[in-house]
């Protein structure tokens, strides 16, 4: 069988024995980092600079789009890019989102309304969309998975670095220039990111074309953006019981249903069947969701118990997030490289949901005393889970699928995850209003009557016992957030026991099968014989 790479469709180093030229892979991989982290830091650095955006522009009820339309972008584009990668090549579809994203960021800093700055921040996120899920599939066209695993877990090292250095470089760039410089920012990174692509990356071969499922993308992208936008604005800008939520819920189910039957009549579907009847990509995807839910969902209040509870700025909050940036760093470099020399991965999302469990069990007793060491150590903690776990499941969800499904197993691993998050940002949210309401009436003195979610600078100039009140109320509404996140972190625990004992290959290319295997079993290793070909077998035997 012919193998095709993305070396021009000849086997690579590693097929024949060879090694691949150090330098030009690690400046490869660097372009690759940095888009992944373009991408990242456009999820988290907006959050800061939003009240002042607000203050210049106005158009304070359609605050939440600003977020979620890039969020919505995104997330519906993910799967469409993943295929397309799979019938394009990487390198191009890559190249193409990378444009759009600089397109949108240039035009998000050039806005003069909220409703351009909206239109711009969904454009920014169909670029955004495409640039972590590509940059994820060309380390797969790249580098085997046996020595794929050092790579990704420094892609791990890079998404924890960007969660916590979105809000702190969002808040310095606001502070010290302005609110267009967050987006003003990419095009230089982009720009060098596009011109080491261009000029590094090795020459895509020449794959078989196929029609590209419009139909199956369509509904998917329906029934994602039903429920991003459900849990988006639930809560926000709807009240859950409101008819157009309800609605918008009911038309993303009925779209989710009818998606398998559009598949089914696809000539090549969006999201073929077979990857679902990969054991391991099927488990990598439910791990995925469940990981997105509780961690995301949960990583997302550490920022307001430190500047409500602990009274921080949201400069000094970020800073206070680095021991979480710090966990993640660690374990996800560490496993990586553990990976590549076992050429085992199972043990590590085990351990890393164990230990994110703890974490976010641990977290649930913060309260207005508790030490900023006490929180720091969690926070340390929760990010030693986050790294074994992330990208690990994206690698097993690569290695158990044939080449040319390379970018849709990405894509959807990825959008199961972001989904999850999305899901659990709304769900923790609910949970904390309704707690944090019951906390109010019950420590409030009588007359005394608070907005929800009054704005942090409202909130510190209450009178001193009224603000101590809140704030300790605030505290207490976080517990049951962190105990549910544990809660959910624990089925994710489960379910990565479900994960097979595969053992990574050590080539790439489309001649490379994937076989699953359970847990490994006491069985005696046999010497390995030598095929016989065809050829040199007696007629009639085979």
């Amino acid at each position: 069988m012919k193998r095709i790479t993305a070396n021009g469709g000849q086997p690579g180093p590693e097929a024949t024995g060879g090694t691949r030229p150090e330098t030009r892979l690690r400046v490869v991989f660097g372009a690759l980092s940095l888009v992944l982290l373009l991408a990242a830091l456009d999820q988290t650095i907006v959050s800061t600079a939003l009240p002042t955006i607000v203050g210049d522009l106005g158009g304070l009820q359609h605050l939440s789009w600003v977020v979620t339309a890039y969020l919505l972008a995104s997330t519906v584009v993910s799967p469409v890019y993943g295929k397309l990668g799979d019938v394009y090549g990487r390198k191009r579809v890559l190249q193409v989102a990378i444009v759009i994203f600089l397109a949108g960021s240039a035009l998000c800093g050039l806005a003069q309304t909220m409703t351009q700055l909206i239109a711009f921040r969904a454009l920014q996120g169909l670029g955004g969309g495409g640039l972590i899920v590509v940059a994820l599939a060309t380390v797969g066209d790249l580098v085997p998975p046996r020595q794929r695993g050092r790579y990704q877990g420094l892609f791990g090292a890079v998404f924890g670095v960007a969660t916590v250095l979105g809000p702190l470089l969002g808040g310095f760039l606001v502070d010290n220039l302005s609110w267009r410089w967050i987006f003003y920012i990419n095009l230089p990174l982009g720009l060098v990111a596009l011109a080491v692509i261009a000029m590094g990356f090795p020459s895509t071969a020449a794959r078989e074309r196929h029609p590209i499922d419009y139909l199956g993308a369509l509904v998917l992208g329906g029934a994602v953006s039903g429920i991003v936008l459900f849990t988006s604005l639930g809560g926000t800008t709807y009240a859950w019981s409101s008819p157009t939520l309800i609605g918008i819920l009911a038309a993303a189910l009925a779209l989710l249903a009818a998606f398998p039957l559009v598949e089914s009549r696809a000539a090549d579907p969006l999201v073929p069947k077979e990857l679902f009847r990969t054991r391991t990509f099927r488990v990598t995807s439910a791990v995925s969701f469940v990981v997105g839910f509780a961690l995301f969902g949960a990583v997302t209040f550490l920022p307001l118990y430190l500047q409500v509870v602990k009274g921080h700025s949201p400069t000094g909050s970020g800073l206070l997030m680095t021991p979480m940036m710090a966990g993640v760093l660690v374990t996800s470099i560490l496993s990586g490289n553990l990976i590549t020399r076992l050429g085992r991965y199972r043990m590590f999302p085990i351990a890393g949901t164990a230990i994110a469990t703890v974490a976010l069990a641990l977290l649930s007793r913060i309260d207005v005393g508790t030490s900023v060491w006490v929180t720091s150590a969690d926070m340390l903690l929760l990010g030693f889970g986050l790294g074994l776990v992330m990208q690990v499941l994206v690698l097993a969800a690569q290695n158990a699928v044939p080449h040319r499904l390379l970018g849709v197993a990405t894509s959807t691993t990825t959008t199961f995850r972001q989904i999850g998050g999305s899901i659990g940002v709304s769900a923790f949210g609910a949970i904390f209003a309704n707690r944090l309401g019951v906390e109010l009436a019950e420590r409030l003195p009588r007359g005394v009557h608070l907005p929800a979610h009054p704005a942090l600078s409202t909130i510190r100039q209450l009178p001193r016992v009224v603000h101590d009140l809140y704030v300790a109320a605030f505290a207490a509404a976080l517990h049951p957030v962190f105990l549910a996140a544990a809660g959910v972190a624990f089925v994710g625990f489960l379910l990565t026991w479900l994960l097979p004992d595969v053992t990574l290959r050590s080539t790439t290319g489309a001649g490379d099968e994937p076989v699953e295997s359970e847990p490994v079993a006491a069985e005696p290793l046999r010497p390995a014989r030598p095929p016989r070909s065809r050829e040199a077998s007696p007629a009639g035997r085979r």
